[in-house]
């Protein structure tokens, strides 16, 4: 999956083959779209999603384009950010389930999933190459946190309102953060 937060413009993009494949770094194009599906937002919100699909010339591997969604997740990046951000700030897996309403077994997975050391420190790196792409001053102002996961996520937030600022000032901050992680917030790092 590759995180996409302007859908607008990644259409605009694919038609002009100006995206690129991450496997081989050939030109995406247009190539129908995924499954539709209803995701869970935060409270009882619902989004229903149709992603657009893209395929390599080069290599021919195909992609799923959206951002406000992990891949195989039925919660949004911002619900998935939010217990993440919870855990990061000292709360525990059950009060987050049952703030977020959501299954205590899911919770914890991603939690689990999240503070992996080198997932967190992949997180972290993945903030500060965007960050160095649009304004390498917003680093030097990067307060070092109580823990590696709040220094990634506070990394991940710098560069959300970084590119919000400058560039996609209508997408929402976890929809960006999805796009920086590729969709990968709890995920392992996609292989390189």
């Amino acid at each position: 999956m590759i995180g996409i937060a302007d859908p607008e413009q990644a259409e605009t993009d694919l038609s002009a083959g100006s995206l690129r494949c991450p496997g081989c770094a050939g030109a995406l194009r247009p190539w129908g779209h995924a499954r539709a599906r209803t995701v869970r937002d935060l409270g009882a919100t619902t989004v229903a999603l149709r992603p657009r699909r893209a395929r390599c010339d080069a290599c021919r591997s195909t992609h799923v384009l959206p951002a406000v969604v992990a891949p195989r997740r039925v919660d949004t990046t911002a619900v998935i950010g939010a217990a993440v951000q919870a855990s990061a700030a000292g709360t525990g897996y059950r009060r987050i389930a049952a703030e977020l309403d959501r299954p205590l077994s899911t919770v914890r997975r991603w939690i689990r999933a999240v503070r992996d050391p080198t997932h967190v420190a992949w997180l972290r790196a993945q903030a500060v190459a965007w960050i160095a792409r649009v304004d390498r001053d917003v680093i030097s102002g990067l307060a070092p946190q109580h823990s590696a996961l709040a220094d990634a996520l506070t990394a991940l937030a710098a560069a959300a309102v970084t590119l919000r600022g400058r560039i996609v000032p209508h997408v929402r901050p976890w929809t960006v953060i999805g796009q920086i992680t590729n969709g990968r917030l709890v995920g392992p790092p996609a292989p390189s």
